[in-house]
């Protein structure tokens, strides 16, 4: 049995007893052979059997039991891979290195996103796993600097497009005349034994112009055939490149030396790789051109701050040097240069790069602002909270970036295929080529009774009896190799992903992964919690009514020696709320300020959640919230109802007031409801999804707020506490519905976590977007439908790369094995295939989430 030992740094930890929980969840796991955790040193030792366990399950279990082991992610680029098999094998090498948690490469990115510990692993361990399976690593240095990184990553993709484009150009410049001696055979009356006035033979002309073809343009593809079949004892399109192109020169210098008889191929020979090198430049162009998104947005950061200091003198600074709490001057036409908050002067500042929105937004003191976005007007003066790799821009980025690494579960399909389809593809030209040879005269009169002859008679089998049945079946294994794209296959979901991602960032649609991105379609249900997702969230306190048993004809009561009117019953409740941080409370708070109430400091203050507060004001207990925050203390809500019934059926939320064990008043905040949250939900219900509210509202309030957006009252779930939000979402799963989850808040995590799909506004707190799976940059609901439009399309454009991959394998592989295709048609055929399929991929760029996917968006433009 194999061992390893992981070395792990455990966040989370406060007692012997986590130290315990760790321990006994990680010895529970099979190939688990012992654990040892040190809670005074926050670190852990486990033992286990890598053909049993991953370190990756290990990773898992603990974060089960409600910790975390530190891990670090860094993204490598790759140089060399030419198919799904390639990324295939680096994925294997990576994935093998002790303390690798996860790998995922990436054959359209050429990069590959690997998780580790780095107490076990170093980045030279990922450099050295990429090279012992035979590929380049793009090196950097060991440093946090990401955008040094990607600037390494971009320098080896351009640098790999200008090498590309050399040898195309070498590889054109030597076949050209290749190509004139072929013209000249077909369409001259045929090519003389020798060149005239010199004597030379043709055949050696034709070979001196492929050799050099062949050794510089083919080396490449004989050298990443023997790391394939050698070190990673699988077979890529590179094996199958260079069985295809050595066929037709070693069967043409056979011939020259006078071995075989039969016709000369160098020509066939050279143009197969130069077509093949035409289109690994179109490739690599081609994948420069889908991550172009993100480079774009890295583009939009500023590059210098002006920095004012106490004294109020201004120096300009490079941006990597602003620290938070810095304050910056941006003036008009100025880029803000790290997220802040205002502190002097108001502006309208363009986001549209952060949130997809045209409209400008008006800002002054107090408000936050966020980095890239554009000052249009006036001076604004911004203190940085957020620097580097924290901002919204750089956050957007890494989010990207993670989405297009992890790739939809439709990508297995593609990546089984390809597992077996390089073997099978040599399996059935070796076949073809041997039924050739052995049955040559059936076999071309079948396909000469073939309707389709007529299509396709320039190929091998036109020539009948001019060529030997041994050089037919020669031409024919190398058709069958060289039609062949295993490429097109493993383009076809990344090329897309990584597409659609970008288009949901560029319109303030953040996906966490591939995989995201392919289920977010598949919703059918959606819950929507109702304060800051479908309502604005901003509480205005609306209404104040005094009430109580001692109520008189001018509305006011009586506690204890005490006269409690409408003012009265608002200090006591605003004072009693002034320490909590709830938005109810925020608004009654500002509400009596407004009306320039004299608050007293609270004593004993206690937040019953899902409630309402307990406090003491001037001695006496003091209780805001609902009624069963009053039944449970002994005081009667019952003199209240009318009052209550009357707002609560106006769409606000009402609050029972209750001093020194009397019920004093009531009173009411409104929150105005999102100006297309009735537009989002009707495009929901259009696509077929059922929209249901979630709120721990009362159900007046609820329903009042449900029939404004167009929610089915029997689909709203009121007085739901924030801890039982995601029993609640879990019971529509129960039958297997696919749910996905809207909220912005703390108390909406859970539930975001346990739904299909959990979807937080930006707006929102950090920890609503860490539980969700999409992130929504502006706090607008018919973004949700966006996010769903994005994702069909997406697999929409996934289904058809698939479909012409598949679609040109089924046709064209038959067409050689029947000797219809010259070899060199077919090298052409497949380099074109690649390209096809990135081309299709780039047109789904011009989408806009606007409207559902349609195939010729891109004429529309």
């Amino acid at each position: 049995m194999s061992s390893r030992t992981a070395h792990l740094d455990i966040r989370g930890m406060s007692c012997a007893n986590c130290s315990r929980t760790v321990g006994e969840a990680l010895e529970a796991l099979d190939g688990v052979t012992s654990a040892s955790v040190n809670f005074a040193t926050d670190e852990g030792s486990v033992e286990y059997d890598p053909e049993e366990v991953s370190l990756g399950e290990i990773y898992d279990a603990i974060e089960d039991a409600g910790y975390e082991a530190l891990s670090e992610t860094r993204t490598i680029g790759i140089t060399g891979m030419s198919c799904a098999n390639c990324a295939d094998a680096n994925q294997k090498s990576l994935e093998s290195v002790p303390g690798v948690v996860d790998a995922e490469v990436n054959f359209a990115t050429d990069e590959a996103h690997v998780t580790y510990n780095p107490a076990d692993a170093s980045l030279d361990d990922m450099y050295r796993a990429v090279e012992d399976a035979g590929y380049t690593p793009v090196r950097e240095d060991d440093g946090d600097d990401e955008g040094d990184a990607e600037d390494a990553r971009d320098a080896a993709r351009n640098e790999e497009i200008r090498r590309q484009k050399r040898l195309t150009l070498f590889g054109a410049a030597l076949s050209l005349p290749l190509l004139a001696m072929l013209a000249v055979e077909l369409f001259g009356g045929g090519l003389p034994e020798t060149i005239p006035g010199t004597g030379v033979p043709v055949g050696w002309v034709g070979f001196a112009f492929a050799t050099p073809v062949q050794v510089y343009l083919g080396r490449e593809f004989y050298e990443n055939s023997y790391t394939a079949l050698v070190r990673n004892r699988t077979a890529n399109m590179d094996v199958l490149i260079a069985m295809g192109s050595s066929t037709a020169y070693l069967y043409s210098v056979a011939v020259l030396v006078g071995l075989l008889a039969g016709s000369l191929y160098f020509d066939t020979a050279a143009l197969i790789l130069v077509f093949i090198t035409l289109g690994n430049y179109l490739e690599a162009r081609s994948k420069g051109q889908a991550s172009e998104a993100l480079r774009t947005l890295l583009e939009l950061e500023a590059d210098t701050a002006t920095l004012v200091d106490d004294d109020g003198t201004e120096r300009e600074v490079p941006l990597d040097e602003v620290e938070v709490g810095d304050r910056m001057k941006v003036r008009p036409g100025e880029k803000i240069p790290t997220d802040g908050v205002v502190v002097d002067g108001d502006s309208a500042v363009d986001e549209s790069m952060v949130t997809g929105e045209s409209v400008p937004v008006s800002k002054a003191d107090g408000d936050e602002v966020v980095g890239s976005t554009v000052n249009q007007n006036g001076v604004l003066v911004v203190e940085s909270t957020k620097v580097g790799s924290e901002t919204a821009i750089q956050q957007i980025v890494s989010l990207v970036k993670e989405a297009q690494g992890r790739q939809p579960e439709i990508q297995n399909l593609a990546d089984r295929i390809s597992a077996y389809f390089v073997p099978a593809v040599i399996a059935n030209a070796l076949l073809w080529g041997v039924v050739w040879f052995l049955f040559p005269e059936a076999l071309a009169g079948f396909i000469r009774s073939l309707p389709l002859w007529g299509l396709v008679a320039g190929g091998p089998v036109a020539a009948g009896g001019a060529v030997s049945t041994f050089e037919f079946a020669v031409v024919v294994f190398a058709s069958a190799v060289l039609i062949a794209c295993p490429c097109a296959l493993g383009l076809a979901t990344p090329a897309a992903t990584m597409v659609g991602t970008a288009i949901g960032a560029q319109n303030g649609v953040l996906f966490k992964g591939g995989d995201v991105l392919e289920r977010v379609k598949d919703v059918e249900t959606v819950v929507f919690d109702k304060t800051g997702t479908l309502t604005k969230g901003e509480m205005t306190l609306t209404d104040v009514v005094a009430v109580g048993p001692a109520a008189d004809g001018s509305g006011v009561v009586t506690a204890d020696d005490e006269t409690l009117d409408e003012d009265a019953v608002l200090r006591y409740a605003a004072s009693a709320e002034r320490n909590s941080e709830h938005p109810l409370a925020r608004a009654i708070v500002a509400g009596a300020a407004d009306r320039g109430l004299d608050l007293a400091e609270p004593d004993d203050f206690e937040n019953v959640p899902g409630h309402g507060i307990r406090a003491t004001v001037d001695g006496k207990p003091v209780l805001v919230g609902n009624r069963k925050l009053l039944s449970d203390a002994g005081v009667d809500p019952a003199p209240a109802e009318d009052a209550l019934r009357d707002l609560e059926g106006e769409g606000k939320t009402a609050m029972l007031v209750a001093v020194d064990g009397d019920l004093a008043g009531v009173v009411a905040d409104a929150d105005e409801i999102k100006e297309s949250a009735a537009e989002a939900v009707a495009a929901l219900r259009d696509r077929g999804a059922t929209v249901h509210m979630i709120t721990g509202d009362n159900e007046r309030t609820a329903r009042a707020v449900a029939e404004q957006v167009g929610i089915d009252p029997d689909n709203v779930s009121a007085g739901v506490l924030p801890e039982d939000k995601a029993d609640a979402v879990e019971s529509l799963q129960a039958d297997g519905t696919r749910v996905m989850m809207v909220g912005d808040g703390v108390n909406d995590a859970p539930a975001l976590a346990a739904a299909y799909v959990g979807t937080a506004l930006g707006s929102g707190t950090d920890v609503a977007i860490e539980a969700a799976n999409v992130t929504l940059m502006r706090d607008d609901p018919l973004d949700v439908v966006k996010a769903i439009r994005i994702s069909a399309g997406t697999l929409a454009k996934i289904k058809q790369n698939l479909f012409w991959a598949l679609g040109y394998n089924t046709a064209m592989i038959p067409l050689a094995s029947l000797g219809l295709l010259q070899p060199v048609f077919a090298a052409g055929a497949m380099a074109l295939s690649s390209v096809s399929v990135l081309t299709n991929s780039l047109l789904f760029r011009s989408y806009t989430p606007d409207h559902d996917y349609r195939f010729l968006d891109f004429l529309r433009r």
